[in-house]
């Protein structure tokens, strides 16, 4: 592994120099006569690493401070025989039964009282500091076993931290949060004023009043409280897993160490977390984000890719989607012949440097029996051991060519930001997260090839074009000189709604919004409010209209609530600013409906050699289209293809010039692409003029172009 500095950035590179292609093994699922065998199939398909051990504490201590690893260093061996080295899990996500029935108190508990039990899985209290005590003894054991293996390269973190529950109202966990705040505020007059305690009398004399934010008791909690909760559990969360990483750092500092993460949830991925780590690790299922219906699934893919990558760089799948998906709650649909090839292409487009297919084989027993794998129950190869085999040798042969490269941006969307997202979770009022509310323009941008991702103020945003913050209403003073030095040197900069609203306690602030923003933006927002989403039906109120009463069918909530851009009305929802622009900013866009008919709702001012606008509502599909295509012309934003033909996704990765162009058809037709350029196809290793390329159903092109 690359020794290199572990600073976060979406452009960062997994420090890497082998791309690692595998599947997640259990041994312990099957006889160990299938070692063997497996171990030959996996690498014939071309895989170099397999990941094991995440569910097996069990196994490796089957009684306290007695160890047995003789099952996987039997199956270590033999899948390193075949050049086939492993991926090691801590396996704290399933304590085993003797742990948990000796010591109950390190259970879960919910909200509602209710206690975690055992028979599942994340059901213990990673809060708890005896259970903290425990995960450190396995982890210590297994390094201290591992230490000098060769075939062990690297280790992830326990499983999915939070994915299945996140939250615990524990006597430990009560305890954690009073200490996390003592260290926060250090006097107890501080977290008053932080909280607003005069507000309902919310005052406190010690930080032993303090009590967990529990959900409508009887009506909503203090909002601070609430999102210094969860910034307890994001740090509890960090705190956990960096006791294992100090271990296994400690023990061997050659190992790489990364963590797959599922479902982001109490997660700062821009934190501790991901500093603790050498990249981060990210489970790719796109038919869980898209259960119902096959269309979009590839666009959601495509953002939390794109979000994952925003917050600390390129990144390993420990678990791409193979067959369909299956717990006792739920099923997937299946991932039609070349699909399961298109999403791994698709991963690598947007920054994967490692994607092992989960799961090797379906298990036989358990709660994932219809969780298919690479094999199917009956240990046959059939499509999806040769499509997976397909691509592991393609990726083999252009390995070299991928690592070390970056996905190229023209166009960043603020974010990834734990506390944004937090600080509009505590007090919603019904809005969309900045993350949703940001889905609009990258959908925009997605459907027409124009690169654009998830990029964080203090990254490098000067490698930008256009740079869109959605409403973060939780705004740092150390933020605005980087926008204003964007700026200045010609970026174009786009400023939602309620951004710079709040004061980092997540109050009101005292200011006319957007407050720290405002010289920048040249604007002050001098009344706002809630409106229907753009989706809402109609309003009696709405409907009893002289149109109505004409026997005219009455106008949308859609159309009640526009903006016209120029000569286009579009729809707005969500919110609404009247704006007051000062001397020498233009107005861009007016509302035209209501009380608010002819107030400025858009505006723009020019400063250095950049331009600044500001928006005074969330982002619709129509209002993305109007208010963005003549910004992206006028700051030299372009498609990476032009034309592109619906379904198919195109991403660049890039280094010294060198450019990696993907071109993906997400589709189940094939399609025809009229104008690519010239270059090299390094899926297979043919040499194209620039002109036309015909993909085949799901069918993939890696471009290679020279500097």
């Amino acid at each position: 592994m690359k020794k290199t500095e572990r600073s976060l950035s979406a452009w960062r590179p997994m420090p890497l120099d082998t791309f690692l292609l595998g599947v997640p093994h259990y041994p312990e699922h099957v006889d160990r006569s299938f070692l063997e065998r497996d171990a030959d199939r996996i690498a014939d398909a071309g895989f170099n690493v397999v990941r094991m051990g995440e569910f097996a504490w069990n196994l490796f201590e089957p009684a306290l401070g007695q160890f047995d690893f003789g099952l996987f260093d039997e199956a270590i061996a033999v899948f390193g025989s075949r050049g086939v080295r492993t991926l090691m899990c801590t396996p704290t996500a399933t304590p085993p039964r003797w742990l948990t029935a000796s010591e109950p108190d390190l259970l879960r508990v919910t909200a509602a009282g209710t206690t975690h039990r055992h028979g599942s899985r994340q059901h213990a209290d990673t809060t708890n500091q005896h259970f903290r005590e425990h995960s450190r003894r396995i982890t210590g054991a297994m390094a201290q076993h591992y230490r000098a293996n060769p075939d062990i390269i690297g280790w992830q973190t326990d499983n999915e931290l939070n994915t299945s529950y996140s939250e615990s109202f524990s006597p430990s966990a009560t305890a954690g949060f009073r200490s996390f705040l003592r260290d926060r505020y250090a006097r107890i007059e501080r977290l008053n004023l932080a909280w607003g305690g005069r507000f309902w009398a919310q005052d406190y004399d010690d930080f032993e009043q303090v009590e967990l934010p529990y959900p409508m008791t009887p009506v909503a909690s203090n909002p601070t409280q609430v999102l210094d909760y969860h910034r307890y559990l994001a740090h509890a969360t960090a705190m956990f897993q960096r006791d294992q990483v100090e271990i296994l750092r400690s023990v061997n500092p050659d190992w790489f160490i990364t963590h797959n993460i599922g479902v982001i949830r109490d997660i700062d991925m821009r934190g501790d977390f991901a500093r603790d780590l050498d990249f981060l690790g990210y489970d790719i299922y796109p038919f869980l984000k898209d259960e119902r219906l096959r269309e979009g699934h590839a666009f959601l893919q495509a953002l939390h890719i794109d979000l994952v990558r925003g917050a600390a760089g390129n990144m390993l799948v420990p678990e791409q989607q193979s067959g369909f998906g299956s717990q006792p709650g739920f099923a997937t649909v299946v991932p039609e012949p070349g699909e399961m090839r298109r999403m791994a292409y698709s991963s690598i487009a947007r920054g994967a440097d490692g994607v092992m297919f989960f799961r090797w084989r379906p298990a036989h027993f358990g709660a994932e029996i219809y969780w298919m794998g690479i094999l199917d129950h009956d240990d046959q190869c059939r499509r999806r051991y040769a499509e997976a085999s397909r691509f592991a040798h393609e990726v083999g042969r252009m390995a070299s060519a991928v690592l070390g490269t970056s996905v190229s941006l023209d166009v960043g969307i603020a974010g990834p930001d734990f506390e944004q997202e937090e600080a509009i979770k505590a007090y919603s009022l019904g809005l969309p997260t900045p993350q949703d509310a940001a889905i609009p323009l990258h959908r925009y941008c997605y459907e027409r090839g124009i690169s654009c991702g998830f990029v964080h103020p203090e990254d490098a945003i000067g490698r930008l074009k256009l740079y869109f913050v959605p409403h973060w209403v939780m705004w740092e003073p150390r933020w605005t000189p980087l926008l204003a030095r964007f700026v200045e040197d010609g970026g174009t900069l786009v400023v939602g709604a309620r951004t710079g609203a709040h004061t980092p306690d997540n109050h009101m602030i005292a200011d006319t919004p957007p407050g720290e923003l405002r010289a920048l933006c040249g604007t002050a927002v001098v009344e706002f409010g809630p409106l229907p989403p753009p989706d809402a039906p109609a309003l009696q109120s709405d409907i009893d209209t002289p149109a109505h009463a004409a026997g005219r069918p009455a106008e949308s909530s859609r159309r009640r609530h526009a903006i016209t851009i120029g000569h286009e009305q579009v729809p707005a929802g969500w919110w609404y600013e009247e704006l007051a622009p000062d001397d020498g900013t233009e107005i861009l866009g007016r509302w035209n409906s209501r009380f608010l008919a002819g107030t400025p709702a858009i505006t723009r001012r020019r400063n250095g050699r950049g331009t600044v606008v500001y928006a005074g509502t969330l982002l619709t599909p129509e209002l993305t289209a109007a208010l963005f295509a003549p910004l992206f012309e006028a700051a030299g934003v372009e498609p990476l293809l032009a034309d592109l033909p619906p379904g198919v996704e195109v991403t660049c990765r890039e280094r010294d010039g060198s450019r990696l162009l993907f071109i993906l058809n997400t589709r189940a037709g094939p399609v025809a692409l009229a104008s690519v350029p010239a270059g090299t196809d390094l899926v297979t290793g043919r040499v194209l003029d620039r002109g036309r390329l015909v993909l085949e159903p799901y069918g993939c092109a890696v471009l290679q172009q020279a500097a």
